[in-house]
């Protein structure tokens, strides 16, 4: 697929099919999110990986009952590594860079499997020491939750403000 496609593509898909997600393509969105830059090159960031029916459904309960997540085959958490990130960068790394290296990781992830006909879904509302909790770590900040899976529903665009509304400065002139 054709990058600007791929985005084009991509929806927020909360319906799964029971379809497993084969090893190949996860090991392929790993990979991907392995490229995201990363402030210091430091990949401040985890990522679990969630398949297990209890875990998955554990997560749905800490994300305030989205229960979509139980019918997707993977669940992926996006951790934030602020000890990781504070090495180099300080204070602004632990608040910042480190939340930022683990949603830049996470954006290449779901691109990637978008490509590869995968669906996902960008989870930020849960409670974030539930989380923790299921996830068992206690130094990490989990930032987003995605639901990965084949689709069963397909989403219509949804809209989109104009761009000239969006970006300021120096605008391209358009014809």
């Amino acid at each position: 697929m054709e990058f600007f496609e791929v985005i084009g593509r991509r929806r927020s898909v909360r319906a799964y099919s029971a379809k497993p997600v084969e090893e190949e393509k996860l090991k392929r969105i790993f990979g991907a999110a392995n490229l995201a830059p990363s402030a210091g090159n430091l990949q401040a960031y985890q990522v679990h990986v969630f398949r297990k029916q209890d875990k998955k459904e554990a997560l749905a309960k800490a994300a305030f009952d989205q229960t979509f997540m139980i019918e997707a085959p993977v669940c992926l958490v996006f951790c934030a590594d602020p000890a990781r990130s504070a090495s180099k960068y300080g204070e602004r790394g632990a608040e910042l860079y480190c939340v930022q290296d683990a949603t830049i990781a996470g954006t290449f992830a779901m691109l990637a499997a978008a490509d590869m006909g995968l669906a996902t879904v960008w989870v930020g509302a849960f409670d974030e020491e539930k989380v923790r909790k299921v996830v068992g770590v206690e130094s990490v900040r989990p930032v987003a939750m995605f639901a990965v899976g084949y689709p069963a529903e397909e989403p219509e665009p949804t809209p989109r403000r104009a761009i000239e509304e969006i970006f300021r400065g120096d605008f391209p002139q358009t014809d």
